[in-house]
């Protein structure tokens, strides 16, 4: 104990590292580390130690996500995996399921991501539940499909979905196949944090009894059926290269593509093979909202002359897809998640016109910051949008619940996640990639692309567009840092960025709306709440400024969302364009700029 009071007070410990080191040598719970734990120590490898105890990956509203580690509360590993399991189970047993119950698991390509998952199931198996195991690699809108196909009362998919190799989580699912909200959440969290002795169970053990069985391979051609089904259109002549970024996307998202007829869609062969180093993707950081994993894509199809007008990427779980363009100039541009959404939606409303299904009862759903186009084009068809939800596919999953299925059409959200259908309660990328092929499919017969689409809704929704800032606080420190930037933004908002006054500050968190003039009027919020803010201009500006800002519930960086809406006079969406995007490059610099400053101070 001694040398870890000297490693503190020389600074080679951060953060809680001290206390944890301390605790883990002293409980029981975790004896089997104490060990290793001690060499660490007589070697003063202090940094290695810091890495794995500075903090506590806290089981948050989701799930755990972070570094993976031999040991340590800070990093997911074999114990943090165990204890989430065990505090699932607990809270299932403690919310009215006395005895019995059932939990299915899957995983993503990541590495350990099968170990993880067979850790969860024995745990899940000692505590008298029955469990589904995936005997391979799936995605997440599969478990997703799996809980509520298996009347399962939980689901546990073990993935980072796009953080780095590094990374492995944990994300928890309720019954209805969406992910834990309210108060399971908070409850599941308690029995996660409370955690001591952990049952186990042996794995072959469990398999021999019929207390861990593989689900059939009929249920991935369920879901497969269930996707292609939700078909709006024949139209299928469209040449297109699909990249999973050697995630799980060719075993739901290809597959998907495959059954519905589109033979001109191939994959992408150098990133094909199923491998958590993701070693062909460049940076190897597998997310399709940054464009260069698209750069080999676009590069081989241009060296091949290869006819692709559509290049779609699935990240490692297969719950989000990226899209790209190729435009008349041969060149390829980049489809953000709002407008693949606003297309999709505005796709789906005219095909329910065009068969006769369409009802004013229709809706669609986004979060608090996804574009306001999506909301403008469901109005514009005379449908509902639900809009005020905070960060989350899963209170997009929650309003499904409240509102019913019967006349759900679409949810979506900013970072490239979408759903439509009642077979799953999670985004999925094979749904996406089903209609933003008809679509292109549909305007290629009229010799037009999604671009040409995307400026119609502009000419007669208003020009839209956005963007994202982040700024990252890694550490021991981070989180403190990012909870002064947002507490100066409450106390010290900026009235004021390039020439752009804004008018009022949302505050989700505490629920008011405050004036920011001379009168500081406040008004009240009646739901949602979460740590948000919301900063609006002049509603009535012929450009109009948008800026919401959170801290990351799964990495360490606080997040700027950027929306600016200009109106198209006499249909000009040119012009609009220009002023609209001045507009939000301008205010990006000068915000990067403040937030820089504070932090600075």
């Amino acid at each position: 104990m001694e040398a870890i009071d000297a490693a503190d007070r020389a600074g080679q410990l951060t953060g809680d590292s001290a206390a944890n080191l301390k605790a883990w040598l002293q409980r029981e719970a975790v004896a089997e580390y104490r060990d290793r734990l001690q060499q660490l120590i007589r070697q003063e490898d202090w940094a290695t130690l810091d890495g794995m105890f500075w903090t506590a990956i806290p089981f948050g509203t989701g799930g755990r996500r972070g570094p993976m580690g031999e040991m340590g509360p800070a990093t997911i590993n074999e114990r943090t995996i165990a204890e989430s399991a065990h505090g699932m189970a607990c809270y299932l047993r403690a919310s009215g399921v006395s005895s019995g119950g059932s939990v299915v698991i899957a995983h993503d390509t990541r590495n350990n991501s099968p170990e993880f998952a067979r850790i969860a199931a024995t745990t899940f198996a000692a505590h008298g539940l029955k469990v589904w195991l995936f005997p391979s690699h799936r995605a997440t809108p599969v478990l997703s499909f799996a809980v509520r196909e298996l009347q399962c009362d939980i689901g546990v998919m073990i993935s980072a979905s796009h953080n780095p190799p590094a990374d492995n989580g944990f994300k928890a699912y309720w019954s209805n196949g969406g992910q834990v909200i309210p108060p399971h959440d908070k409850g599941i969290i308690g029995f996660v944090e409370q955690a001591e002795e952990i049952p186990v169970a042996d794995l072959e053990a469990c398999v021999q009894d019929g207390r861990i069985v593989c689900p059939a391979e009929s249920l991935d051609e369920k879901y497969t059926q269930h996707v292609v089904a939700l078909s709006e259109a024949p139209a299928r002549k469209i040449s297109a290269v699909f990249t999973p970024l050697h995630g799980v996307g060719e075993t739901s998202v290809y597959a998907v593509i495959q059954a519905a007829g589109f033979t001109g869609v191939e994959i992408f062969e150098p990133h094909r093979s199923a491998d958590g180093n993701f070693p062909n993707v460049p940076g190897h950081l597998p997310n399709p909202e940054n464009l260069a994993v698209f750069d080999p894509v676009i590069d081989w199809v241009k060296s091949t002359g290869h006819a692709a007008e559509l290049i779609l990427a699935s990240d490692p779980d297969a719950d989000r897809l990226g899209v790209q363009v190729r435009a008349a100039d041969g060149s390829f541009h980049s489809l953000s998640g709002n407008q693949v959404g606003a297309l999709i939606t505005d796709y789906l409303f005219r095909r329910r016109k065009e068969t006769g299904r369409f009802s004013a009862d229709d809706y669609v759903v986004e979060t608090l910051v996804t574009t306001p186009l999506t909301r403008a084009v469901a109005e514009r068809h005379g449908a509902r949008c639900f809009h005020e939800l905070l960060v989350g596919f899963k209170y997009i999953a929650q309003t499904m619940e409240e509102q019913g299925t019967e006349h759900f059409v679409f949810g979506t959200e900013e970072s490239i996640g979408f759903l439509a259908g009642d077979y799953c309660r999670d985004k999925d990328a094979s749904v996406c990639a089903l209609y933003i092929l008809e679509l292109a499919s549909l305007l290629k017969e009229e010799g037009r692309t999604l671009l040409d689409a995307l400026n119609d809704l502009h000419e007669v929704c208003g020009y839209h567009c956005e963007g994202q800032k982040s700024i990252y606080c890694e550490g021991p420190t981070g989180k403190g840092r990012i909870d002064r930037l947002m507490a100066t933004l409450r106390e010290q908002p900026p009235r004021e960025l390039a020439g752009i006054r804004f008018q009022e500050v949302a505050d989700y968190r505490d629920g008011r709306r405050t004036a920011l003039n001379d009168s500081g009027e406040v008004t009240e919020i009646a739901q949602p709440r979460g740590d948000l803010l919301i900063f609006r201009s002049d509603p009535q500006a012929a450009v109009r400024l948008q800026i919401a800002t959170r801290p990351s519930g799964t990495e360490p960086k606080i997040k700027f969302y950027f929306f600016c809406q200009s109106d198209a006079e006499s249909g000009d969406v040119e012009q609009a364009r220009r002023q609209g995007d001045e507009a939000m490059l301008s205010c990006q610099q000068a915000l990067m700029v403040w937030a820089e400053q504070q932090l600075a101070e």
